[in-house]
């Protein structure tokens, strides 16, 4: 395969609020704006935010459970956005989704081995033999025992359930899985042997992820790169690493100060913002983040800042710190930047 195995371009969701006849303009909640980024095969893409700032409405729009306003999905070069329904049904074979909620996503009606293989008798037509072969393989795969097969989700613990989600989502053998805070319902243990799990079964099955998630502390452990969203479109994409010891738009810089540290003796950046996310039905012109951003200048409140690449190989919508010249292939080391923002907060 040449290429990426996922790439999106400029995909864009506007939700109209009520509809009207007699009403020239209906007002919109821009829920995603403009995105873009590519996912590798066997590659784990984090996208993380504050509540609401569209993450999860992207993980829905990947999967079309959601039409999108604009842009394109391309998976394996196809542009699933602009499939018809009975042709977009073959492609889903290739995506998988793994929901938030381990109870409220399984038919607690059918028992762990149908629900297993229920998605591939959309497909293709399999015997009594083969459900039982292929639930019971499955289920060896995600660390549960085969006799759990006959038992409803409602005799499942939550980390069970979960892993049971994960076994549905393997069984059309997908390249890319979409993980929606798979972890997030889970106690801190169960939530550690779900995400050894995941890594495994990549080593394992080369399977791509697009892992949505609030939790910083998971996305350091599992993420080759990371995506930072902030009311709608991405600010800042990075390799992992390179994120997380030197973040580069203050919007991450404030994020990454804000996560939890269990460590006492570790110093933490303190780059603490105020105020309140602004609303997506209204959002502010310019960079959406400069009402909150201590370095913002006259030309963030103007311009939406470009995604402009730097040296390490991330991408980042800054005028301060990463301003665009117009020149193309302009790139900026990371090593230059404004002044930090506990300088100015004095935090």
């Amino acid at each position: 395969m040449n290429g990426p195995l996922l790439k999106v371009d400029n995909l864009t969701k506007h939700y109209p609020l009520g509809s009207g006849f007699f009403k020239k303009s209906i007002p919109v909640i821009r829920a995603v704006e403009d995105v873009s980024f590519t996912v590798e095969a066997g590659e784990t893409l984090c996208i993380v935010g504050e509540s609401g700032c569209g993450k999860s409405t992207v993980a829905r729009l990947l999967m079309r459970l959601v039409e999108p306003t604009a842009g394109r999905v391309l998976i394996e070069g196809t542009d699933i956005a602009s499939l018809k329904k009975h042709t977009l049904h073959a492609w889903r074979r290739r995506m998988q989704m793994v929901f938030q909620d381990p109870y409220s996503s399984l038919n607690p009606r059918l028992t762990a081995g149908q629900i297993i293989t229920e998605p591939v008798e959309n497909f293709e037509h399999l015997n009594r033999k083969q459900r039982q072969a292929l639930a019971a393989d499955l289920l060896r795969k995600v660390g549960m025992s085969p006799e759990m097969m006959h038992r409803l989700p409602s005799e499942l613990s939550g980390g069970q359930r979960q892993r049971l989600g994960i076994a549905r989502a393997l069984s059309l053998n997908p390249s890319l899985i979409i993980a929606d805070e798979a972890v997030s319902a889970l106690d801190v243990s169960v939530q550690a042997q779900v995400l050894n799990l995941l890594l495994d079964l990549q080593q394992q099955m080369g399977i791509a992820f697009v892992f949505i998630s609030h939790d910083l502390g998971v996305v350091e452990q599992i993420a080759h790169r990371v995506a930072v969203m902030y009311l709608g479109r991405i600010v800042e994409l990075a390799p992992s690493e390179a994120l997380f010891a030197k973040p580069v738009h203050p919007y991450t810089e404030a994020l990454i100060a804000a996560a939890p540290v269990p460590d006492p003796t570790r110093i933490r950046l303190e780059a603490a913002v105020e105020g309140e996310v602004p609303s997506p039905i209204n959002p502010p012109s310019g960079c959406a983040f400069h009402p909150r951003c201590p370095l913002a200048v006259e030309r963030c409140r103007i311009e939406v800042p470009p995604l402009v690449p730097m040296v390490d190989g991330r991408v980042v919508a800054c005028h301060v710190r990463a301003p665009a010249t117009g020149m193309p292939g302009q790139v900026y080391a990371v090593a230059n930047l404004a002044t930090p923002i506990s300088a100015i907060t004095g935090r």
